[in-house]
């Protein structure tokens, strides 16, 4: 009798009963939209920073700020000698500098003391290295006489044939033209190849390290540095006189990784004149939700160090990635919310107008022995199902919306903004010690990245939808119950349409 009575209601109000769904499915839909366009920031957060510091990286820890006495290499200058050459040939000469990123290292020791804190899953350590590569060559100079004779310059500026006929003459051409080619180094343990920035790319040419070449020669070179110095698998790198092999090419999965070059840990150390010396520590936490006293532990139990968890680098991601967020979280759910409320108030003034129209009706049944609590489930189970059909037609609007998101994936632009001094290294000074950041000292370059937005859709905000879809049924009948029940069947008949 229930579903019968209700069906035939439903099928005789339909204008009525669409106009109810109609706008709590508005406000389903927003809220779903909103949702997914709120985890796909978060997971586009996420990626900018796997990008820098790669897959399951909950802190780094780095070497504390040092006031700036000279040591450590604070404040060391880059320098390169040239031999002079005294043959006729012109030889093009080359010098390469290895610096440690930020100048700041952290002994290896220092690694397993992380390790064996309280609420640490596992722990690595890299070293972040500066190549700076100079290559040019000097061209001699022509000695031009007053008479118009012209004759070979020597190394020292003095004429071939002699002092005496620089009188009335003057050296022309010659110089100098240098190139100067800045990269980034970063050394790996390779015998822990599952946390680092390193795992943040794909290989897509070759292999990877493997755990036997703690100090073997090899290298794996980012796809876009490779393309641009033409390295595939099996060229030869050569970093300061020492010869790698290219065994890989790994592409970042964000477009941008986090060094040019990776090499064994052990190697790097060697280059960068920093024997069992690392500048970053990565951190895994056993539980993700202890992130904050782990932190704790570290800077207690280990001085001398800063620790920066992935919370505090999303703190200084800025540009659209962060507006955009900033909007969705802040102004995008409050919208939804103030959308939601004036939905199921409509939806109950409603519902309790459609019971005003149908006293008659409620007094007949009534007087016909139907109870009050009856004609209130009977109004309530009306508003439900008006509910369902919103929810049906919010949780298709909603992946509709979020589906166009996607579709389009508009390209946000994602900053990691320069901080001064500190540890350097860092990617913007963000984590502190990173591969591809600033040579420290001064102020470290800001890093940015492009990432394309999507709007994810989980189940649980379907669920979530359904709730509010049977809420706001529940809300609307409750308003058309609540006025049903204080009806009498006498007031009711007396009542002429």
């Amino acid at each position: 009798m229930f579903f019968t009575y209700l069906r035939r209601e439903l099928r005789r109000r339909r204008k009525a009963a669409l106009v109810v769904a109609s706008g709590l499915a508005l406000g389903i839909a927003l809220v779903i939209v909103v949702n997914s366009v709120s985890s796909g920031m978060g997971k586009a957060q996420e990626k900018v920073l796997e990008s820098l510091y790669g897959l399951g990286t909950d802190m780094t820890v780095t070497k504390a700020a040092e006031a700036d006495s000279g040591e450590n290499g604070q404040g060391e200058r880059p320098r390169f000698e040239f031999d002079a050459q005294d043959s006729d040939s012109d030889e093009e000469q080359s010098s390469d500098r290895v610096m440690v990123q930020g100048f700041q290292t952290l002994a290896g020791s220092t690694v397993g003391k992380v390790a064996d804190q309280s609420g640490v899953a596992d722990a690595v350590g890299g070293l972040s290295l500066q190549v700076m590569k100079v290559s040019g060559q000097f061209t001699r100079g022509q000695f031009q006489q007053g008479g118009g004779q012209t004759q070979g310059q020597g190394q020292g500026g003095a004429p071939s044939g002699g002092t005496d006929n620089a009188q009335g003459g003057e050296v022309q051409g010659g110089g100098a033209n240098f190139d100067v080619n800045s990269y980034s180094v970063y050394g790996t343990d390779v015998t822990k190849t599952a946390l680092g920035p390193l795992t943040s790319s794909k290989i897509t040419s070759g292999r990877t390290f493997k755990t036997s070449e703690t100090d073997a020669k090899v290298a794996v070179v980012d796809s876009a540095y490779a393309k641009e110095k033409e390295l595939k698998k099996g060229s030869t790198l050569t970093i300061s006189d020492t010869k790698f092999t290219v065994i890989g090419i790994a592409t970042a999965d964000s477009g941008d990784a986090a060094a040019n070059v990776y090499i064994p840990l052990k190697q790097a150390q060697t280059l960068g004149d920093a024997k069992n010396k690392v500048t970053t520590i990565y951190v895994q936490a056993s539980d993700s939700q202890q992130i904050d006293s782990v932190k704790s532990a570290i800077q207690k139990n280990i001085s001398g160090t800063t620790v920066t968890t992935s919370a505090d680098l999303a703190d200084t991601v800025s540009g659209s990635l962060s507006t955009a967020s900033s909007l969705a979280t802040s102004v995008g759910k409050w919208l939804s919310i103030l959308v939601l409320v004036a939905a199921f108030l409509v939806a109950g003034l409603l519902t309790s107008s459609a019971v005003s129209r149908r006293v008659r009706e409620f007094g007949t049944l009534k007087a016909l022995g139907w109870k009050s609590g009856r004609v209130t489930r009977q109004v309530v189970g009306e508003a439900v199902v008006n509910g369902l059909v919103g929810g049906v037609l919010g949780i298709a609007l909603g992946l509709a919306g979020a589906y166009a998101v996607t579709a389009v994936s508009p390209s946000l632009e994602a900053q990691l903004g320069a901080t001064a001094g500190g540890t350097g290294g860092g990617p913007g000074g963000g984590m502190g010690g990173g591969p591809g950041g600033g040579m420290g000292g001064g102020q470290s370059a800001a890093k940015t990245l492009e990432v394309a937005l999507t709007a994810p859709v989980s189940l649980t905000t379907i669920a979530l939808a359904v709730v509010l879809a049977v809420a706001g049924g529940l809300i609307a009948g409750g308003f058309g119950g609540w006025r049903a029940s204080r009806l009498r069947p006498a007031d009711a008949l007396r009542r002429v349409e």
